[in-house]
């Protein structure tokens, strides 16, 4: 199923109105979407799911407006991961990895021993099954950061939305869940993520959207966005690159302290641990 976004304006509070987005995900791409803080990438991202209204123009789920759905029926298709936390309530790991069935019950209904697999197989996927019946609020934020995404496998929609997937979490657990993303696509879902790290979205990403504090953006293959001038407009920040494995890295071009400045600072007082008599 597509996703797309037909002259679509999102509202931030305080901006002038956005430049109409018209794009479409397809089944098995990975859309990041980069911008600096206050860019929108959160509002974007919770106007995709339905969450909030559009200033402007419509999202188009499949063949009909998203607005022509109804609520249960379109979470049956679209997935959102929060970047804010939404598990303040007294729930073990399965309790609300077994939230993302919910769209398919009806009123009323428990959860079946089917449902129930399907939880406990996502959460051994993000490798926290062991966790199953630990209370969330005991968990660290990695932790809890992976029971969200466990939530959506769980739920297993056709597009998955998904605001920071690498929040709380180490350097192999960041390659785990962006793996799983990957996997999700290749295996025919779309995925929109909301992402800081510029490096994960050149590796991950096959399509990138740039949303720029001015309201204006940009969009396309990624290859065609990751141009290093392009990047350096949109975070204000002088870039290096260099290629790794054939995917573009990029670093902030910092300017060395001179060596009159160094000189000019304050000695250290330490050395080795051990606090020097400074008098």
């Amino acid at each position: 199923m597509r996703l797309h976004c037909d002259a679509l304006q999102v509202d931030i509070p305080g901006r002038a109105p956005s430049q109409p987005l018209s794009l479409t995900v397809e089944p098995g791409s990975r859309w990041g979407v980069l911008g600096p803080n206050g860019a929108g990438k959160t509002t974007l991202l919770h106007t995709l799911a339905g969450l909030r209204p559009a200033a402007a123009g419509q999202v188009v789920l499949g063949e009909r407006p998203l607005a022509a759905w109804r609520r249960r029926q379109a979470a049956q298709h679209l997935g959102l991961v929060f970047q804010e936390r939404h598990d303040d309530f007294p729930a073990t790991v399965l309790e609300t990895a077994l939230i993302g069935r919910h769209p398919f019950l009806h009123a009323w209904q428990n959860e079946s021993a089917e449902d129930a697999a399907r939880a406990h197989q996502a959460l051994d996927q993000l490798g926290i099954d062991h966790l199953a019946e630990r209370p969330l609020a005991t968990l660290s934020g990695g932790e809890r950061q992976r029971v969200s995404i466990a939530t959506v496998l769980t739920q297993s929609p056709d597009i998955w939305l998904v605001d920071e997937p690498t929040n709380h979490l180490d350097l192999h657990h960041q390659v785990e869940v962006m793996g799983l993303l990957d996997h999700q696509a290749r295996s025919g879902r779309a995925v929109v993520m909301c992402l800081h790290d510029l490096n994960l979205a050149a590796r991950w990403c096959d399509h990138l959207l740039l949303l720029y504090p001015d309201g204006t953006a940009c969009w396309g293959p990624r290859d065609d966005i990751l141009v290093t001038s392009t990047l350096e407009r949109l975070y204000r920040q002088p870039l290096m690159t260099a290629e790794i494995d054939g995917v573009p890295v990029f670093l902030p071009r910092v300017t060395a302290p001179s060596s009159s400045s160094l000189s000019s600072s304050s000695p250290s007082t330490f050395s080795r641990g051990k606090p020097h008599d400074a008098t």
